[in-house]
C-alpha cells in the first residue's frame, strides 16, 4: 500500500510540476490527498517498522534502510504541507521545493532498494473484500482531511501548487545565473536579421497580461510589453516553410523550441509592469508564454531561429 501511494504520489507531483494549463483533474488535489493518506497509514507503518527492527534476524542495512524510507517520507510530506501554507520559502539556502523534491526522489530510492532487497509476494489477500474495504476507507478520510488542510492550513493555490507572488521573483533554470547584457552590444537575430536594442523596441509591441508560474513553487500575475513571434518573424522576413519549430536561445546557451501553431501566443517582451526588464527578469528580452511552466520563458534572448526539429524532441524539462 505504502509503496503504491509513493509511486501515485510522484505521478501526481511530477504532472502537476509539469503542466501549464489546468486539468480536468485537479492534480495537486489528488497530490495533496496522497501525502495525507500516507500520514493516516503513519500509525499502522510504524507499528510494522518497530516489529521488523525488534527482528534480530533482519541485518543494520535493512534496518537502516527502512529508517531512511521513513525520514524521506516525513521531509517529503512535512515540506509539501508546510509550502502550501505560503509562509515560508527557504530553509537555510534551499527552498521547500527543492527540500521537497530531493526527498522524494530520496524516498523512491530508498522504495525500490527495499522492494529489491526484501520483496514480497502478492497474496489473495492484498485484494480481498476487507482489503478494499481498507482502501475505501483510507481515500475517504484523505479526501476529508484534505478539504480540511485546505480550509484551514493551506493558502490559495494555483492547479499546480505554486502559491501567488505579487512581484516576480528572480530565477533561473539550475546553472544559468543572472546575465549582465550590455544593450549597447546586444543584438537579436530572427532568422537571418539582426535587430539591436532600439530596432526591438521600435517594433509594435502589445500590452497583455500573463501568469509566470515557476517550478520553483510561486506563481505571479503581470503586465507585459512585447511582440507575438509569429508578427516578429514576419516583420523579419522568415520564411517557415519546411521548418517544425521555431528555436528560441539565450546568450547563456539555454534553448526551448515551439511549435509553429503556437507562435501567436508566444510574445518577445522588453517590460513588465510598465518598466523595462531588469537583468533578472531577462533585460534586454525574454520570452513570455502563457499557459506553460516558467522554463519555456526564455530569458536573456539572444536568436529567435525556424528548425527542422519538432517540438515533441525535447525533453519535457531542459536538461542543460
Amino acid at each position: 500500500m505504502l509503496g503504491l501511494l509513493l509511486s501515485l504520489g510522484a505521478l501526481t507531483g511530477l504532472a502537476a510540476n509539469t503542466i501549464g494549463v489546468n486539468w480536468w483533474l485537479d492534480l495537486i488535489q489528488l497530490h495533496a490527498a496522497v501525502a495525507l493518506a500516507i500520514l493516516l497509514l503513519a500509525p499502522w507503518k510504524y507499528v510494522v517498522i518497530r516489529r521488523g527492527l525488534r527482528r534480530p534476524r533482519r541485518g543494520r542495512p535493512m534496518k537502516a534502510l527502512s529508517l531512511s524510507l521513513l525520514g524521506f517520507v516525513l521531509i517529503t510530506i512535512g515540506s509539501g504541507l508546510l509550502h502550501s501554507t505560503g509562509r515560508v520559502e527557504f530553509v537555510g539556502p534551499l527552498t521547500l521545493m527543492q527540500i521537497h523534491v530531493g526527498a522524494a526522489v530520496g524516498a523512491l530510492l530508498a522504495l525500490t532498494a527495499h522492494f529489491v532487497g526484501h520483496a514480497v509476494r502478492p497474496r489473495s489477500a492484498d485484494v480481498d473484500r476487507r482489503a478494499l474495504l481498507r482502501l475505501t476507507v483510507l481515500a475517504a478520510g484523505a479526501a476529508v482531511t484534505t478539504a480540511a488542510w485546505d480550509s484551514w492550513g493551506a493558502t490559495r493555490r494555483r492547479f499546480t501548487g505554486s502559491v501567488p507572488k505579487p512581484a516576480l521573483e528572480v530565477t533561473s533554470w539550475f546553472d544559468d545565473g543572472v546575465q549582465r547584457v550590455d544593450p549597447a552590444q546586444w543584438t537579436l537575430r530572427v532568422g537571418k536579421t539582426k535587430y539591436d536594442l532600439a530596432a526591438v523596441r521600435a517594433l509594435q509591441h502589445e500590452r497583455f497580461t500573463a501568469t509566470l508560474d515557476c517550478t520553483s513553487g510561486w506563481y505571479s500575475t503581470q503586465q507585459w510589453d512585447g511582440i507575438r513571434l509569429s508578427s516578429l518573424l514576419s516583420h523579419a522576413g522568415v520564411a517557415l516553410t519546411g521548418s517544425r519549430s521555431v528555436e528560441i536561445s539565450s546568450t547563456t546557451g539555454y534553448a526551448r523550441w515551439f511549435g509553429l501553431d503556437t507562435l501567436d501566443d508566444v510574445w518577445l517582451a522588453t517590460a513588465v509592469g510598465g518598466a523595462p526588464l531588469t537583468y533578472g527578469h531577462g533585460f534586454p528580452a525574454r520570452i513570455v508564454a502563457p499557459g506553460r511552466r516558467g522554463f519555456w520563458w526564455v530569458k536573456w534572448v539572444a536568436s529567435i531561429e525556424p528548425a527542422a526539429r519538432p517540438p515533441w524532441a525535447q525533453s519535457p524539462y531542459p536538461l542543460g
